[in-house]
């Protein structure tokens, strides 16, 4: 039986009617992605059309999910709003803080050890206020939720960017900052720019060694990590309705790499299959009652191109296995002589030394089944493996499933390294270094997401390329970037040439999941009672102070960084080793910016002091300019705060003293993560002006108290010769978000309300 199905009837109850009803105003057939967003509006039935990528709405999630790293700061602020418990369903779990480096069970022994404090202050925070709780080990979040609490035509909003990945079961589930998920913890609505819509027709059929993964590194390559920002991507096609659902999981999860809302697919068979092999057959059969209204209108697949914003087509019988990366997630290479011209041209290391199969993006029961059946072939064939290999089951259910049927054996018996159910490598938890900053030059591939350089180790060198999980392991057997499994032989212990067959595998386990614990706490009824204690000397966690309001006037402020390139959210606040610090604001703030490239001297962490002349590291730059009671302002490139939804990247450098970050673009999530702080997230309205920052500038703000919707600014940029520029700044604020900035932050807003 499935967690919450009474709520989640209810949502088929109301949905036939708020459909109709928003057919009817809208005045065509509508997307599945429109039906779920009208369906699950704050005010109930529809009453308006909205304009995409236009109209700021209200919502209503079903339910939340937060994972340990983003959840600290997210229930440290829930702490502050007053509230008894949660209003809707909600759920934590303890997948980032485990690092990788020997093996599961020591992994697991050791991440309980260091980390037991934030663990335990999460279980307890979770049964005071009414949220489930999934126990370190118990496995990754997107794959625990997909196995559990996804439902199609649901609407989820959860603390980590990939959230995402549960439109494999056909709902809108989107990844907020944690001050996001607190409001709709609270009990108050959820506010989202109506989403503009792409949609992707998927025909053919995917065969042989071509993949779900390879549908998103097309896809990725086609949009790039910045074209589908503020849009709804909806899969549709018969290309989709054949693959997996736990490969539509794999392409919706990746979504967050093109800066998408979020991707989906309409309800079809292979997720009525996946919900009854989960023990979810009570899903499954209210999902059939409103069948009709878990997919697109008939009209809308028949003629997309009316309906879409964009439309994109990939016939996937002619799509081919891909390789994305290095150091970004939408350069997409074919295998064999295309990898090897361009390797050969950029000098990137044609020799693998790791790789790595699991994350929450490809970790399901069938990608294990599918990489197994090369490696069985490994082993069958007498090749001797040339890299490392690492394996991330996705959950306990997955683990216990796979080792039954022999699937991790396989891996074992090829002396793979079996890691915990947890993100590690795949988020820096990856212990492959004593000193990364320095280690050499080298290759890696790995089915995870993200590729950004030192994501996955540290290591600036290390050159890490995004494939299946099948294609994944053929080339860590064969130990070559350049090794094409479609064409290419290799040389078995016996001197014999031998050649890899198609992979193949399992939809579903045939003997059925099983598992012993698969590693969950409910909460207590009544939580009252729990004390939650949170020690004053901690370096793990630190009650929240509020935000002071920045004011309607900013004079003087000075230019803190003028970031070069690409600035993702895991240059402003890394992860890795900094993760201990997620619950600590003043002590994850050291680590504030210091991956950003300074545009003047194209270092990291060097930047001018101007009240000392001198150069310094970002963060202890900024607290002197804090300490003397000087505001800064931080200026970046396109697609600024691009990756995590890690709300940190906003919430250190406003607790440093940045009044205003001025960039050319936003990511979605980065942008409303500024706004939530009490933050100015402005972008130059003539691109051209990011060149007229100069390192010593001054600035002042010319008509901040007219701060207001539609309406945009005006800076003064003070150079030290005396000279001055005047610019225009845009921003997307509305109303509400107006109201969060003056009153110092969204969660002051929400305390004053519920005083």
């Amino acid at each position: 039986m499935a967690f919450d199905i009474d709520m989640i009837k209810e949502v088929y109850t109301k949905m036939a009617e708020r459909v109709d009803k928003a057919r009817s105003i809208v005045g065509k057939p509508l997307t599945l992605s429109e039906k779920i967003l009208y369906s699950h509006l704050w005010d109930g039935t529809p009453s308006k059309a909205f304009t995409r990528g236009k109209d700021y709405v209200d919502f209503a999630p079903d339910r939340i999910a937060c994972q340990d790293a983003t959840a600290q700061m997210a229930l440290l602020q829930f702490m502050q709003a007053g509230k008894p418990k949660v209003a809707v369903p909600t759920t934590v779990h303890c997948d980032h803080l485990i690092q990788a480096k020997e093996g599961a069970a020591k992994d697991l022994k050791h991440a309980n050890n260091v980390s037991s404090e934030v663990f335990n202050f999460l279980e307890s925070v979770s049964n005071k206020y009414g949220i489930g709780f999934w126990k370190p080990g118990a496995g990754i979040i997107h794959q625990v939720v997909l196995e559990n609490y996804a439902f199609p035509g649901g609407m989820m909003i959860g603390t980590d960017s990939h959230t995402v990945n549960a439109g494999g079961l056909g709902m809108v589930a989107i990844g907020v900052g944690g001050a996001d998920a607190v409001d709709v913890m609270a009990g108050m609505a959820w506010e989202l720019k109506f989403p503009k819509l792409i949609g992707v027709k998927l025909t053919g059929k995917l065969s042989g060694w071509t993949a779900p993964k390879d549908v998103i590194l097309k896809v990725a390559e086609i949009l790039t990590v910045k074209g589908g920002t503020g849009a709804i991507v909806e899969y549709f096609g018969p290309g989709a309705t054949s693959m997996s659902c736990t490969g539509k999981g794999t392409i919706c999860n990746m979504g967050a790499e093109i800066g998408a809302t979020t991707s989906t697919f309409g309800y079809d068979a292979s997720m009525e299959r996946y919900l009854r092999s989960t023990d979810r057959a009570d899903v499954a059969d209210a999902a059939n009652t409103v069948k009709a209204h878990l997919t697109a209108d008939e009209e809308v697949y028949a003629n997309p191109e009316q309906y879409f914003d964009q439309v994109i087509e990939i016939n996937l019988s002619e799509l081919g296995p891909l390789l994305n990366g290095p150091f970004t997630p939408d350069l997409s290479t074919e295998v064999g002589k295309a990898m090897t011209e361009k390797a050969t041209a950029n000098e990137w290391p044609l020799k693998v030394e790791w790789g790595l199969i699991g994350s929450c993006t490809n970790s399901s029961y069938e990608d294990l089944s599918r990489a197994s059946s090369i490696a069985q072939q490994a082993l069958d064939k007498g090749l001797k493996i040339k890299a490392d290999l690492g394996i991330n089951p996705g959950s306990e259910q997955v683990r216990y499933t796979a080792e039954r049927d022999g699937i991790l054996g396989i891996f074992e018996n090829l002396d793979a390294k079996i890691f915990t159910n947890a993100c590690g490598p795949c988020i820096g938890q990856w212990a492959r270094y004593s000193d990364p900053k320095n280690a050499p030059k080298n290759s890696i591939v790995h089915s995870f997401n993200r590729n950004f350089a030192k994501r996955a180790d540290g290591n600036p060198n290390t050159h890490a390329f995004v494939a299946s999980p099948e294609l994944t392991a053929a080339i860590a057997v064969a130990g070559r970037l350049d090794f094409n499994p479609l064409t290419d032989k290799l040389i078995n212990e016996n001197g014999e040439e031998v050649m890899f067959d198609e992979p193949t595998g399992w939809e579903l386990p045939p003997k059925g999941f099983e598992v012993k614990d698969n590693g969950y706490l409910a909460p207590e009824a009544d939580g009252s009672h729990v004390q939650v204690s949170v020690k004053d000397d901690s370096e793990r966690l630190q009650l929240l102070t509020p935000f002071t309001p920045l004011g309607g006037s900013i004079t003087g402020a000075k230019l803190l960084i003028k970031a070069f390139g690409k600035c993702t959210t895991d240059h402003i606040s890394m992860a890795g080793p900094w993760l201990r610090f997620r619950g600590h604001l003043d002590n994850i703030a050291n680590n504030t910016l210091i991956g950003a490239v300074n545009a003047y001297n194209q270092k990291t962490n060097f930047v001018k002091n101007q009240l000392t002349g001198d150069y310094g590291g970002v963060p202890d730059v900024q607290r002197e300019y804090k300490k003397a009671g000087i505001k800064t302002v931080v200026v970046g490139d396109h697609n600024y705060g691009e990756g995590s939804s890690r709300e940190h990247a906003a919430m250190q450098p406003r607790h440093l003293g940045v009044a205003a970050v001025i960039v050319k673009s936003f990511a979605r999530i980065h942008e409303t993560n500024l706004k939530k702080q009490g933050m100015l997230g402005l972008t130059f309205d003539n691109e051209a002006d990011y060149d007229l920052i100069q390192e010593d500038d001054t600035f002042n703000f010319l008509d901040l108290n007219e701060f207001a919707p539609d309406k945009q600014l005006t800076l003064e940029v003070v150079h030290t010769d005396g000279s001055k520029d005047t610019i225009k700044l845009n921003h997307t604020y509305n109303e509400a978000q107006i109201a969060w900035y003056n009153e110092g932050s969204a969660l002051n807003l929400i305390k004053k309300q519920n005083a």
